[in-house]
């Protein structure tokens, strides 16, 4: 047995390791980790909050952004609506002024038209004067000559004529006017 002992002994475990690879192993794990931690873990850290700090800083960007958008969203709803009220008040003024000016234009209209009717007016009795007067000349030559027929001689004296002419017209027109 002792035999077999020493061959035990000599007949490691495959799955422990020597005792001083292991004290090697943990003393290189050691001088890793220690310069890791001192030299690379605050680098990494170091880009982490920077990172973080870029992230929260854009969503703060972002969130500002949005505010500043709406902001400007705001005043262009109102100019619009400000915009839509002038729009309004103008139109509205327009529609006032059209309508001063067409009862203007009616009112001139109106005018001119009545000068025209009273133009006209004034015509026809200045063509109805002058008519007359024509008219008596003509009717006072006619009966005249008639009458000279008639009686046989000449009445061609021009006062006797006009008076007689004109007296007899008036009578003609006063019954006119009396019968109207």
């Amino acid at each position: 047995m002792s035999q077999l002992l020493t061959v035990a002994a000599e007949m490691e475990n495959p799955l422990v390791p020597p005792v001083p690879e292991l004290v090697i192993g943990l003393l290189a794990f050691v001088i890793v980790f220690g310069f890791l931690a001192k030299k690379l873990l605050p680098n990494i850290n170091k880009v982490l909050e920077e990172r973080r700090e870029a992230i929260e800083g854009g969503i703060e960007k972002a969130d500002a952004a949005q505010t500043e958008a709406q902001s400007v969203l705001e005043q262009y709803k109102a100019q619009l609506a400000e915009a839509r009220h002038e729009a309004a008040r103008l139109r509205q003024e327009a529609q006032e002024q059209g309508a001063v000016i067409i009862q203007e234009m009616r009112a001139e209209g109106q005018r001119q038209r009545e000068e025209i009717i009273a133009a006209g007016h004034a015509q026809i009795e200045a063509d109805r004067k002058a008519a007359s007067s024509a008219l008596r000349q003509d009717v006072g030559t006619l009966a005249t000559a008639l009458a000279g027929k008639l009686v046989g001689e000449s009445l061609e004296d021009h006062a006797r004529q006009s008076g007689t002419v004109d007296r007899f017209l008036d009578e003609l027109e006063a019954k006119a006017e009396a019968v109207r």
